[in-house]
């Protein structure tokens, strides 16, 4: 049976050092060792020196040599943009370090149109509460994997929770249907059925803004009706709701988005309903991996939010 030590011992045998890795991308981009020595600041030998030690840990040559001239390998090749990546992170790593100090950080994953609309307005207000806490926030449209990720915590829908983690449920999502004030006049004027069926006949003469991720909303809208459900998937296609938003203020077609996401131009007037219908979507939820408590600022997070979030629905 193999002893862990000499497992961690063969792992370090054939990891990189830093010095090394720098001195093989410097020459990986240069294809010189005079030009890399410089980049870096050390003699030509002493980068020459790392580059033959990278070859001998990782027993692949990285580049050929011909006549004091340097070209890479097939496998430097393949390995110079890892390589630049790891020293990019770990740039960014220490940056962010040194710019977080001492304080507490919450490293929070958001869907990307709810963090943008909803969520940082209202940060400023935690902030006041709790001046320690610093944010790291990245938006993201997949639920991401606590496990292989920095994440502390998420706020996405509900029913995306992983196995195994906590969600605590903020609000429910209703689903409006939105255009320009132009067009929405326009629909307004001829859609006068109380019929589903009708109202999808005469919606579908329109442009209909379709989510990349959620193809299924128009279909949810019209699932009732009797209209070919192929014509309610026809239109432009984009990624996240702000784009829709953007694309329906345009003049583009007609969007369904969530409501929460759009109350400040129903309230300016750079949007209109065009339909009085809600349809209830889904669930937005703070979700966490399950832990045995966690530190003090995802608490005061989780408090605030909940109270950020009833405040909204009342």
């Amino acid at each position: 049976m193999s002893n862990p030590h000499d497992l961690v011992t063969m792992a370090k045998a054939y990891t990189p050092t830093l010095s090394e890795l720098q001195a093989f991308v410097a020459c990986g981009k240069t294809l010189s060792t005079t030009d890399a020595a410089k980049e870096l600041g050390l003699t030509q030998s002493a980068v020459s020196r790392a580059v033959i030690s990278l070859e001998n840990r990782m027993g692949v040559a990285l580049f050929h040599r011909a006549r004091q001239r340097l070209s890479l390998s097939d496998t430097g090749r393949a390995f110079l943009p890892d390589a630049e990546a790891i020293l990019s992170d770990l740039d960014r790593s220490v940056l962010r370090a040194m710019a977080f100090g001492s304080n507490q950080v919450i490293r929070l994953a958001c869907l990307p149109t709810l963090a943008e609309r909803w969520l940082v307005p209202r940060l400023h207000s935690f902030s006041q509460l709790a001046p320690q806490v610093t944010f790291d926030i990245a938006s993201r449209l997949d639920m991401p994997d606590f496990a292989k990720t920095p994440f502390d915590l998420a706020i996405h829908h509900l029913d995306q929770a992983p196995p195994g983690s906590e969600a605590t449920p903020l609000m429910d999502e209703y689903l409006i249907a939105i255009a320009s004030p132009a067009l929405a006049r326009q629909i307004r004027f001829d859609t006068h059925a109380q019929d589903l069926t009708e109202e999808s006949r005469l919606l579908t003469r329109y442009p209909l803004l379709q989510q990349e991720t959620r193809p299924h909303l128009w279909l949810d809208w019209f699932g009732a009706s009797a209209i070919d459900p192929v014509t309610f998937t026809r239109g432009a296609r984009f990624a996240h709701f702000g784009m829709v938003v953007t694309a329906a203020r345009a003049g583009m077609g007609v969007g369904l988005v969530p409501e929460l996401l759009v109350e400040d131009e129903l309230r300016l007037g750079t949007l209109d309903r065009v339909s009085d219908r809600r349809m209830r979507g889904s669930t937005y939820a703070l979700i966490e991996p399950a832990r045995r408590g966690g530190p003090a600022s995802d608490t005061e997070f989780r408090d605030w939010l909940i109270r950020e979030a009833q405040r909204h629905a009342d």
